[in-house]
């Protein structure tokens, strides 16, 4: 009798580095804003998600550079995500202006963390449909508004009012239906242009008028950073609706046309 092979230990799959530094370091921003706007510093809170953000997009760039995109790579990035997009900017506008909806009364109060909840829940559920389109999906276009793109939209209009002094008090309301309004649209089927197009290569060129644009765009960042940036973001939130309105009525008149 032949004698039996020895059987293998099971072989255990690393991880590559690199990208999922950027990955843990954007969580970590996510997780600093909740700690921030707990201790009552909403400017460092909305500064934190949009470091959340430029980590977020440097992560999947780093891996396609370096040939290191694994499955556990884009499972632990949508984790990461629906912490400092999806519950830091949710938590951040709770307890910057959401909370203070309670000294209306206690119906007001349950609206508050209402709020709060739609658009993090959103958040998640734009995270799970957006995990089962990968390789589907057009990739120019984001079916709903990414969330890293709705958290900048909450934390610039957050830092904006923090920096000239006002209290979040004074937006219960306005914070509310904006959280509830960016929160839909992320699990909308609106359309929205995901800049992926774009050349960025080393061997791709683009006008000479793009470069005056960016360095004006940077000048116009320096001059006042959260009002730059929540315009920015607000007419992004906007081109959604607009571009496939557009596009649904053009469609149509061109069926009419064709008809007739």
């Amino acid at each position: 009798m032949s004698e039996p092979l020895p059987v293998r230990p099971p072989r255990h799959r690393g991880i590559y580095l690199l990208p999922n530094l950027f990955t843990t370091g954007a969580m970590f921003a996510g997780f600093y804003a909740i700690i921030a706007s707990i201790g009552g510093r909403y400017t460092e809170a909305a500064v934190a998600v949009f470091i959340a953000a430029l980590l977020d997009g440097m992560d999947g760039r780093v891996a396609r550079m370096t040939g290191t995109q694994t499955e556990f790579g884009v499972q632990y990035d949508s984790l990461s995500d629906l912490v400092s997009f999806g519950l830091a900017p949710a938590l951040v506008m709770y307890t910057w202006s959401l909370s203070t909806l309670r000294d209306f009364g206690p119906l007001w109060g349950k609206l508050g963390w209402a709020a709060a909840f739609i658009y993090a829940a959103c958040a998640a559920l734009r995270l799970a449909r957006f995990n089962t389109q990968v390789g589907v999906a057009d990739k120019r276009y984001f079916q709903g508004l990414a969330s890293p793109a709705a958290a900048a939209v909450c934390m610039s209009f957050v830092w904006s009012v923090d920096k000239f002094g006002l209290a979040g008090s004074d937006f219960c309301f306005v914070t509310a239906v904006l959280a509830v309004v960016v929160g839909l649209l992320m699990v909308s089927r609106f359309r929205y242009f995901s800049f992926k197009s774009l050349p960025m290569g080393d061997r791709q060129r683009v006008p000479f008028v793009w470069m005056v644009m960016a360095v004006l765009l940077l000048a116009l960042l320096i001059l006042d950073t959260p009002r730059v940036l929540f315009a920015g973001f607000t007419v992004y939130l906007l081109s959604g609706p607009v571009w496939t309105i557009w596009g649904l009525a053009t469609h149509r008149r061109r069926v009419r046309r064709g008809a007739t």
